[in-house]
This record gives structure tokens, sequence and C-alpha cells, in this order.
């Protein structure tokens, strides 16, 4: 097993924190008053949206991102894409799709899985949810892990 010299280590880690964001950053902005300075785009399926999605989302499934990203989304906001959840490359493929039309875009490590895991409120077809945080992903009264 060949490994990295530390400063390509760094240079990997520095890059995926400017690609990646995770459940308990993205909660704490949109809980934080005023703008959080990004929008959340939700890229499932409309039945997936209706089982649940984050307040505040903007449903664009991915397929249909190159004909209504213009419409929904401003150039100027940087976008953070989820999809279900770690073993889902869906958000992947939706920022990818964002970025090849001028978007700034980050991908929310855990997807929707995670962030109804955690204990955040959700909105179904039928209200707001939220579950009991569970504690093998949420150790620190669903607040945050401490790294």
């Amino acid at each position: 097993m060949t490994t990295a010299t530390p400063a390509e280590a760094a240079a990997h880690f520095r890059a995926a924190l400017a690609f990646h964001t995770d459940v308990s950053d993205v909660a704490a902005a949109l809980a934080a008053d005023g703008d959080p300075g990004f929008v959340v785009l939700d890229s499932r399926s409309a039945e997936a949206w209706e089982q649940g999605h984050l307040p505040g989302a903007v449903h664009l499934p991915t397929a249909l991102i190159p004909e209504r990203a213009e419409r929904l989304l401003d150039r100027n906001v940087p976008v953070v894409t989820y999809c279900w959840g770690p073993g889902c490359n869906g958000a992947t493929r939706a920022a990818l799709a964002l970025a090849e039309l001028g978007y700034r875009v980050r991908e929310m490590l855990g997807g929707f899985e995670y962030w109804a895991r955690e204990g955040f409120a959700y909105d179904t077809r039928e209200g707001r949810g939220r579950r009991a945080a569970d504690p093998l992903t949420a150790p620190v009264a669903a607040v945050n892990c401490g790294c």
C-alpha cells in the first residue's frame, strides 16, 4: 500500500471540504438568523420528495436540471445538493450537472437519510415531521459530534 505525501493529502482534503458539507453544518446554517448564503436542492423523484424533504429545499430531479435550473435557481447563490443518503450518488450527479451549467455547488454528505436520522425536522405531503435522533448518528444531543 502506498500513501500520499502529507502535502498531497492536505491538498486532497482541502479540496474535499470545498465540495462537501454535512447535515449538521447545513442544519446550523439554516437555523441561524438571516440568509444562510446558499439554497438547498433535493435531486430525488417526486415520490421521494413527498415522503420527506428539507424545509425550504428546492425540488429539482437530476434529470430535469438542464431544462429547469435556470428558472428555479439564481446563479449568484451557491447550491447544496442532496439525495437519499450515503449509498446514493444522486447528489453527486446533480452537483455535476449544476457545475457544468455554471453554478457554484456543494454536496451534502449523508443526504436526507442522515438529515432525518440526526433528528432534524423535515416536510412531507402530510406536513412537518421529525424523528428522534439516532444515537449512532447524532451522539451529542443532535447538535454535532464535536469534530
